[in-house]
């Protein structure tokens, strides 16, 4: 029994990881993407609102993704839609940090280092969860 236990915990442990590694490989590659890429100001003309998934059986909750309007430098008016979800729908005027793609300015993505630091929560985390199934599955009653 207590060799299932730790299987299960080797299963979790390999997906986790296989996770972790591969949104760090896609925020890597984005982040390498637009990083020749102009940065301007753009200012927030609304909000889409939309649901996080809940994970697992939580709760889901209310998440707004700002829609901006930037000036391109020849004068011509860009819009986009961030990527990034806000708990609270952010204020019509205010303003984001966005990079546009110079061959394609309707391509345009918010700067944003939300992605680093969930990652850099998630790893500490799942290191200690990982400790404490490997700690409890050596510690389940046989019998």
């Amino acid at each position: 029994m207590r060799i299932v236990l730790y299987i299960i915990w080797a299963l979790f442990v390999a997906t986790a990881t296989y996770l972790l590694v591969k949104h760090l490989r896609q925020t890597k590659k984005h982040e390498q993407q637009i990083a020749g890429w102009p940065k301007v100001q753009a200012t927030v003309t609304g909000n889409v609102g939309g649901w996080t998934n809940g994970g697992g059986n939580g709760t889901r909750s209310r998440v707004y993704y700002p829609t901006y309007q930037f000036a391109h430098p020849n004068g011509a008016l860009y819009a986009g839609e961030s990527e990034v979800s806000y708990r609270n729908q952010q204020a019509p005027g205010s303003l984001l940090n966005v990079a546009y793609n110079p061959v394609n300015p309707n391509q345009s993505f918010e700067v944003s280092s939300e992605s680093k630091a969930l990652i850099g929560c998630a790893i500490p985390a799942f290191g200690f969860f990982a400790l404490l199934l490997f700690w409890a599955a050596g510690a389940f009653p046989l019998g």
